[in-house]
């Protein structure tokens, strides 16, 4: 009985990570438009306001996200044109209740920082904000500052070993392992949510490594602890090989079912997020904000079905700031059925579904849209439908991983072809997924 549940898990984990990639291939079509395309927003929904702040000191080997070297001027020319945008969003007719903050390293200018969070809460119904961070801007004196305006904080740390630090070229950056463990100790309580980002899967970890990291995560005593799977885009697939290894044995799945053994007795935020108690504050954005609107130079937006993207290019975005028009220079149509796969994932990620109020918000009928795919999730028992809900079991839990993962992979050959300047200026539409087809055969 135990072969057949592997064979037809195994069939599931394939079938799930070909399934989000042809779902990606069909649907993102991009199209560059010379419009002024407005974001307008529905009275009747709720939306989260998500900002980019994209300016780093160093560059990390595995991160694919937009960003720049760090430059005082031009941070600082940013984040005024950060807080024009957020005023023009208000006169549009938009409310937030929560605001999330992404980069780049969002605290890398804290008095910018602080005069547009205060913005923010001023214009807004604003309720919680979470903020992403690095080990070297959690000094407690600076973060007692964001008292009152940060309720969760994300420190990424992605590793305790010191091996790994110094492949990854944090090590002379943030520091050793214990360096950073007393650096984090200090931080904790000076906000009501400290969360630490760690990473596993790396090509040369082992299971003692692992281990040792949770542990030394555990001591710190934060609120919330991530793990995240070492996620090798496209975009950074070569500088990951060359700092960090190949390894011909993947461990993610091993390695997972002991993260799950560890964080036993937290609470599960999500399939890779865990909380000493229960929050309702959301670790992974998407997860919990079906409607996002995002400001900034490269921020995606998710409206009515569309994704919309911001301009990459800080002297394009600015320019656009300064004559008034809109920071959107590409769109994407997704049909409703993959938008209801979309927010399938993204609620089941979060472990649970209450099957009527999915129907009644999405406007269809769960088994006839996705009927075959829940057929297949629970023949490999990777959910439970009971009384009218649908929750993950400890397979399904990794299975979300693995389609999380894909998800976050097409989106990084989103930002990956919108940092080419030239071909997104003389380009009227673009097929991510083709694109990196055509790529691969050029290089073979």
């Amino acid at each position: 009985m135990q072969i057949i549940t592997n064979f037809i898990q195994n069939f599931a984990k394939k079938y799930a990570s070909k399934t989000m990639q042809n779902s990606l291939y069909n649907s993102l079509k991009i199209d560059i438009s010379d419009q002024n395309i407005e974001k307008i927003p529905d009275p009747a929904k709720n939306y989260m306001l998500y900002m980019h702040v994209p300016f780093c000191h160093t560059f990390c080997p595995y991160c694919s996200f937009h960003k720049y070297a760090y430059d005082k001027d031009a941070c600082k020319a940013y984040f005024s044109a950060l807080r024009t945008e957020m005023r023009r969003t208000k006169e549009a007719g938009y409310d937030f209740k929560t605001l999330y903050v992404g980069g780049g390293t969002t605290l890398i200018d804290e008095n910018e920082l602080l005069r547009t969070l205060e913005l923010a809460k001023s214009l807004f119904n604003i309720e919680e904000i979470s903020c992403e961070s690095d080990p070297n801007h959690i000094d407690p004196a600076s973060l007692a500052r964001f008292r009152g305006l940060i309720d969760r904080l994300s420190v990424g740390v992605q590793s305790f070993d010191d091996e790994i630090l110094r492949k990854a070229a944090r090590y002379e950056k943030f520091g050793s392992g214990e360096v950073l463990r007393e650096k984090l100790s200090k931080a904790v309580g000076v906000l009501p949510i400290l969360s630490l980002d760690l990473i596993f899967n790396f090509p040369f970890q082992t299971k003692e490594n692992l281990l040792h990291d949770i542990a030394m995560a555990k001591s710190v005593n934060p609120e919330q602890i991530t793990m995240y799977p070492l996620m090798k885009s496209p975009l950074m697939r070569d500088q990951i090989a060359r700092n960090l290894g190949i390894s011909s044995v993947d461990n993610e799945e091993e390695f997972y079912k002991i993260i799950c053994d560890e964080f036993s007795s937290w609470h599960k935020n999500n399939s890779w997020a865990f909380a000493r108690e229960s929050s309702n504050i959301a670790d992974e954005y998407v997860g919990a904000n079906h409607e996002y609107l995002g400001i900034g130079s490269g921020a995606f937006s998710f409206l009515e079905g569309r994704l919309l993207i911001n301009a990459f290019n800080l002297s394009d975005y600015s320019a656009r700031i300064k004559e008034g028009k809109s920071t959107v220079i590409a769109t994407c149509d997704f049909s409703d059925s993959e938008r209801a796969k979309y927010i399938f994932l993204t609620e089941l990620f979060n472990g649970e579904i209450d099957m009527a109020k999915f129907q009644s918000a999405n406007g269809i009928n769960l088994r006839k849209e996705l009927g075959r795919e829940i057929s297949l999730l629970r023949l490999s028992n990777a959910i439970r439908v009971e009384g009218g809900k649908i929750t993950t079991t400890q397979f399904g839990k990794y299975l979300c991983v693995i389609l999380m993962k894909e998800f976050y992979t097409g989106m990084d050959k989103v930002r990956a072809t919108f940092k080419d300047d030239a071909k997104i200026k003389h380009a009227k539409h673009i097929a991510i997924m083709e694109e990196e087809v055509q790529n691969a055969q050029q290089i073979a």
